[in-house]
This record gives C-alpha cells, sequence and structure tokens, in this order.
C-alpha cells in the first residue's frame, strides 16, 4: 500500500500511436477479427511453444472483458488484410488489493525480425501505463507483466527494453496417465468426501479458490462473473474435476480442463489441471495429494493420456515436490517479466 495513488506513482502518455511500419496498418480489432487474431496466436505458438495454443475463448473474452475496451487491443494487417501482429494490454478485473496489467500477444513467425514486436511491445506497455494512471483512487500497487517462454528470446529482449525484469519463473509439469495411480492409506477417511465437482458446488469453489490463492504470487480474487465464463466455458470439465468435502464445506479442489485443439500438437489426448487449492483452515491434512489423486484416476478412466499444470518455481506451498511425489515431470518453462509502481 503507498501513500500516493497510482496516477501520481505513474507517468504515462497523453497520447496513444504505434510506429509506422511499412508492412502493416495498425488499427483497434472488432468482434470481427476473432477468427484472424487466433489463427496468428497459434501461428506464433507453433514456434513458441508447440505443444499448447492460444485458446479462442481466451481472444473472446478481451471483447467481453468488462473491465477492456477496443482502446486496450491493438492488431497489425498486411495491404493484403491478413492480421500478422496482434497486441493486448489487459487490466485485471479486481483491484482490491493491486491494479496488475497483463501484456499479451505475438507476432507471426513469417514477420519477425521487421521490428513488429518491438513496436507492438511499445504499444502495449504504454497502454498498460495509462491503464494504471487512471486509477485516481487506488493507493495499491500497480504491476505490469508478461508472460514469456523460455523458447520467445525475442519477446524476453522486448520486455528488458521496456524496463521489466524478470519476477518469477514458472514450470510445466506432466503427468503420465497410462503409469498406475496408487491408492494410499489415508485417501479414504470419515468425514472426508473425495467427489467430482458438480454444477450446484461451483460458486463454493469459486470461494475456496479465493481463500486458498490469498497468499499465492499475483493472485486476486475471482467474481462470480468471471468464475462463471470460466466454468461455463467448453473446455472445463466437471466430471474430472474433484472437490473434497468436510462438514459440508469445500475444504480442496483440483479442477480440469481439456482442449482437443490441442491434442495434435502434444501427439495424445491430455488435460490441463487449471487450480489446485485448499483453504486455510483444512490445510496439513493431506488433502491436495487426495483430491490429485481422485482426478488423475478420473481422467485415466475417461481416456486421457497425460496431464498438465503449471508451478510457481517459488510456491510457498512446497507444490514442486508435492507433484514430483505424484508422477509430474518437468516439460516446459516460462518466464513472467514484471514492472511494479
Amino acid at each position: 500500500m503507498a501513500d500516493q495513488t497510482l496516477n501520481h506513482r505513474v507517468t504515462a502518455p497523453e497520447t496513444l500511436a504505434p510506429a509506422a511500419h511499412p508492412d502493416v496498418a495498425w488499427r483497434s480489432p472488432t468482434p470481427d477479427d476473432i477468427e484472424a487474431i487466433h489463427a496468428a496466436l497459434v501461428s506464433a505458438d507453433e514456434v513458441d511453444h508447440p505443444t499448447w495454443a492460444f485458446a479462442r475463448g481466451d481472444v473472446e473474452d478481451w471483447f467481453e472483458l468488462p473491465q477492456t475496451t477496443p482502446d486496450d487491443l491493438l492488431v497489425g494487417e498486411t495491404p493484403e488484410g491478413r492480421i500478422v501482429a496482434v497486441g493486448a494490454a489487459i487490466k485485471q478485473e479486481d483491484t482490491t488489493l493491486e491494479v496488475r496489467v497483463s501484456l499479451q500477444g505475438a507476432v507471426v513467425p513469417d514477420m519477425r525480425r521487421r521490428g513488429l514486436g518491438t513496436i507492438v511491445g511499445r504499444w502495449q506497455y504504454d497502454r498498460a501505463l495509462q491503464l494504471l494512471a487512471a486509477e485516481t483512487d487506488a493507493t495499491v500497487d500497480g504491476v505490469i507483466e508478461q508472460y514469456v517462454h523460455e523458447n520467445d528470446p525475442g519477446a524476453a529482449v522486448i520486455a528488458g527494453d521496456l524496463g521489466m525484469t524478470v519476477g518469477r519463473w514458472f514450470v510445466v509439469m506432466e503427468r503420465d496417465l497410462t503409469e498406475p495411480v496408487f491408492e494410499v492409506e489415508g485417501d479414504v477417511e470419515p468425514g472426508v468426501d473425495l467427489v467430482p465437482l458438480s454444477a450446484d458446488r461451483v460458486d463454493d469453489v469459486r470461494l475456496a479458490r479465493n481463500d486458498a490463492f490469498r497468499d499465492h504470487w499475483g493472485s486476486v480474487p475471482y467474481s462470480e462473473e468471471y468464475w462463471n465464463a470460466f466454468t461455463g466455458s467448453e473446455h472445463f470439465r466437471l466430471d474430472l474435476s474433484t472437490i473434497a468435502i468436510i462438514d459440508g464445506e469445500v475444504a480442496a479442489f483440483c479442477l480440469v480442463t481439456v482442449n482437443e485443439d490441442n491434442w495434435e500438437r502434444r501427439g495424445l489426448p491430455y488435460a490441463y489441471i487449471e487450480y489446485i487449492g485448499v483453504v486455510r483452515a483444512h490445510r496439513g491434512k493431506g488433502l491436495a495429494p487426495r483430491v490429485i489423486r481422485r482426478t488423475l484416476r478420473a481422467m485415466a478412466a475417461a481416456g486421457l493420456k497425460a496431464t498438465q499444470l503449471d508451478v510457481d518455481t517459488d510456491s510457498p506451498t512446497g507444490a514442486n515436490t508435492l507433484y514430483e511425489s505424484l508422477g509430474f515431470a518437468e516439460r516446459d518453462r516460462e518466464q513472467v517479466f514484471t514492472r511494479h509502481f
């Protein structure tokens, strides 16, 4: 918490216009561009992180989030009408703990090394400054962040040139679901029910997630609107997700999505574990490995061959060690560049 409001701590440009480039025309996109934007991002993903791609639904969210406007989005279009560069500065919805703006986007591989990424990066960063400076009542910290895969050194250079530094590393870990998930003594315990997530418990899990993640880096509480969009997406799987119930309350959870669009890239059918957590009142009871094991068995029974999750290498929960004990192994790494105000 700072004494001054963010608008007094952040110097932002009054006007915002990307630098001219001979190969593209810059403009704000519309919902009619969603398919073309997604195609550009997928093209970049094939080089930067070949096993997964930016979901189309996440592009749709850019146009639907209540805190986002067309001024937060940018595309570079060739004379032939092809979108080859994409930039977005997305402010998180909840600003009670901090005001965080995420920089997202990419340049298609065949148009790289022409300065487009530098232009997009500068525009994103300046737009993020404007969003932070608009917070005239906020005395919390302001943060600009950008996730950069370890296979994308160009993006890392651009982020560094903008004054951001590496604040965190995240590791993608994978578990082979063709390997058995052994029963462990204590998984079945009187008073602890491990069950699939049901629709009537979705908001209970939101509240549990907000409690469990209060001490996690960069985490903010999720609103009902955001949570309903997440759990209502075509990729979210109630049947594969697990909750632990104690005295009628959600004590722990393991939430799963399945995006079949990524299966061909990975070469097999797999799932992604979005969130694992234990509410603070029930920590120390061994609930996390129990909900994970139940989820692993459910995914294997559904015919999935692998599952992945991301873990903060500086997690206060010691999650890396837990996941390794459950058969997960490191597959990829991603760094988070940040600047704080």
